[in-house]
């Protein structure tokens, strides 16, 4: 029997992909486990798995195709010796899914062969596996709403976990299909819609610019921080870090870092591996504020999950350092210099730029005094990092000079009030200030 090789859902908010190329050809016997083909997302680029034996029969969507939808058929696996030619109709199975409604409705009239591959038409059986059974019934999730990826459809772990991780996926789905959708749409939509490509140009005589199509990263990009502006209530808070004794127990810990043979020490500690460990460390302090707002109740982390933000050209992600709090400052720098490297080449793992609970945006290196930054959800805060500046200041009565750092924490009002915001900020505050502290 054959079996369809489904674009892959890399992450919960994967909705397109590229296919850059095919590793097997035509022909080529596969086993589980084989890497068949590349995928590039806005993030990075991740390897597609065989998850049956048998013969690559058919490719449906060649190498460098953009844009291809979630969990559309882009090749077929047949058993060996198979009439290939049968599976090639396969590929008309894969549209339904992008019309919910339409699918519903034209479910009955539907050949029954594709039907009951996918475990989805009405009155049909679902194929899921059983430890996707149990993490379906234990998340509350109604499995027949799951689009399976494994074999002929089966709905296996990833699958739920995805739809666990997106829980808005499934309200969006009942809306198109019902009545009443058009209108509540239209009560949720904004009041103004932003300006056509159209109406913008006409503001600009024609050959005075050129066009640079958006790559799915700078779409993603887009998306989400129009997402995140309207969806979570932003509240600021703002503080002065004197940087100081930071600075020099630095210079102290570079300084006793063991060398190999060739003198290069075996770790750099940077401010930066300092703002981590302290925003950690704040966050276990104040437990109330290392929390994630969802509509039915607040997730208390047990652990300070720590993203932090890289610029990688043509646009940024964030990788997160997990259990910060109880990483030693040389693990935390090693762990970024190879996030750092890694999301330049978009070798990243969805698992490893997901969740979180706060993150770091610095652009000090950069000579940007302060700024404040929009939390990445679903992580109800953000600290913005400025670079660190010799100011004059008082100091018991008397002008003084120091090196003085700006930190404007965003947080998501409806998980972390203004006076727990302060709270967090004040114990990152006292760490920076007596960074000693961070080391015992």
């Amino acid at each position: 029997m054959s079996v369809n090789i489904l674009m892959p859902a890399l992450s919960p908010t994967m909705e397109k992909g590229n296919l850059a190329r095919w590793l097997k050809k035509e022909g080529d016997k596969v086993k589980s486990g084989d890497v068949l083909a590349e995928i590039e997302t806005d993030k990075a680029t991740m390897e597609v798995e065989a998850v049956d034996e048998g013969v690559l029969a058919r490719i449906l969507v060649p190498d460098g195709t953009a844009d291809v939808a979630v969990n559309d058929v882009i090749g077929v696996i047949a058993d060996e010796g198979e009439d290939v030619s049968t599976a090639a109709p396969v590929k008309s199975a894969a549209a339904p899914p992008a019309a919910p409604a339409a699918a519903s409705s034209a479910a009955p009239a539907a050949p029954a062969p594709p039907a009951a591959a996918s475990g989805h038409a009405g009155g049909a059986r679902l194929f899921a596996s059983p430890l996707a059974r149990r993490l379906a019934k234990a998340g509350g999730l109604d499995l027949s709403s799951v689009k399976g990826s494994g074999p002929h459809g089966r709905i296996v772990e990833r699958d739920v976990k995805a739809a666990l991780a997106a829980p808005r996926a499934q309200p969006q789905v009942a809306e198109t299909a019902s009545p009443p959708a058009p209108a509540a749409a239209a009560s949720a939509a904004p009041v103004s819609a932003p300006a056509s490509d159209e109406a913008i140009k006409k503001f600009y005589a024609p050959g005075s610019y050129e066009e640079a199509a958006h790559d799915s990263m700078r779409k993603t990009i887009a998306r989400r921080l129009v997402e995140a502006s309207q969806t979570i209530p932003h509240f600021y808070l703002s503080v002065d870090c004197d940087l100081d004794a930071l600075l020099a127990l630095r210079e102290t810990v570079n300084a006793q870092a063991p060398r190999d043979k060739d003198g290069k020490p075996a770790f750099k500690v940077s401010v930066n591996d300092f703002v981590i460990k302290a925003l950690a460390l704040a966050l276990m302090r104040v437990p109330d504020a290392n929390v994630t707002w969802t509509e039915g109740a607040m997730l208390k982390h047990r652990q300070a999950d720590v993203g932090v933000a890289v610029s990688i050209p043509g646009g940024l992600i964030t990788p997160v350092v997990r259990a910060a709090d109880a990483k030693s400052l040389s693990m935390i720098s090693r762990e970024m210099k190879d996030f750092a490297a890694r999301a330049k080449a978009r070798k990243l793992k969805p698992e490893e730029y997901q969740g979180g609970s706060s993150s770091v945006s610095n652009l000090g290196m950069f000579g940007i005094k302060n700024f404040s930054a929009i939390i990445n959800p679903p992580q109800a805060s953000i600290l913005a990092v400025g670079a660190g500046e010799k100011r004059v200041v008082v100091k018991d009565g008397a002008p003084s000079v120091a090196t003085l750092m700006s930190v404007t924490l965003s947080t998501d009002h409806r998980a972390i009030d203004g006076a727990l915001g302060a709270e967090l900020l004040a114990a990152f505050k006292s760490l920076i200030e007596q960074p000693m502290s961070m080391l015992v």
